[in-house]
């Protein structure tokens, strides 16, 4: 289970202090006093808020004294995308990034982390919205490269291309609709690869931002792979380019 804090107070000092919070649970209707602070603070700092009803809370409570508003809190601190440009210069060399985009499961995202710990990669970028967050199944899934490998929360995964653009670094999609093959893609230099959810894969706003697409090819009867599974061959593809 991820990390909670339960309780008005509780939660508005984790906010003031800034804690890493992924996720703010609030009682439907709640609309007046101590609360409305909280929710201001929450969005400021682009937390996603979430409305359920009484019994939800209850069902997740661990104090029984929730007051109305429970906060999931990250297992591990994020950095951001200009650490992670920063741990690429540090090490001289180009720099290797992962986008997730829409990747809601905590244990494809972990297996992801501990992919790119394994591959020299030296980031990994989600979204604050429509994304799991590094709770503690996803640390227990990257068993430990969490600690190691930073993971940067953005606003907006397409703006956040665009700057990486501008720095130079070659973006590129994971999407069936690629117009060459994997093996057949130069993923070699300064290069972030963008990886999909499961089912709807990479958002079109997203996608469009992408200097070029790129397919995996499928030989058998199923059509896709589990995105976890996608993002490792992906990078170690670019791994052994620029080797």
């Amino acid at each position: 289970m991820e990390d909670r804090i339960e309780g008005r107070n509780p939660v508005a000092e984790a906010l003031k202090s800034g804690r890493n919070i992924d996720k703010l649970y609030i009682k439907k209707g709640q609309n007046q006093g101590s609360i409305i602070p909280i929710i201001a603070m929450a969005k400021k700092k682009g937390i996603q808020i979430t409305e359920v009803d009484s019994h939800k809370l209850d069902s997740m409570s661990e104090t029984g004294a929730h007051q109305g508003v429970i906060a999931l809190c990250a297992a591990a601190e994020y950095k951001t995308v200009e650490d992670i440009l920063n741990i690429a210069k540090e090490k001289g060399e180009p720099p290797f990034i992962v986008i997730l985009d829409r990747v809601t499961d905590p244990r494809n995202l972990g297996s992801v982390i501990r992919t790119a710990n394994c591959a020299g990669v030296h980031g990994v970028i989600i979204s604050k919205h429509d994304s799991v967050g590094l709770t503690s199944v996803c640390a227990k899934a990257s068993a430990g490269a969490v600690e190691y490998t930073p993971v940067a929360r953005v606003n907006n995964l397409a703006k956040t291309i665009d700057e990486l653009k501008k720095q130079n670094i070659w973006v590129t999609g994971a999407d069936a609709s690629g117009e060459r093959e994997l093996y057949e893609a130069d993923l070699k230099g300064a290069v972030a690869i963008v990886i999909g959810s499961e089912g709807e894969g990479i958002s079109r706003l997203v996608l469009d931002k992408c200097d070029f697409k790129v397919k995996i090819p499928m030989k058998g009867n199923v059509n896709s792979l589990n995105a976890s599974v996608a993002a490792a061959l992906f990078i170690y593809e670019a791994a052994r380019q620029n080797r």
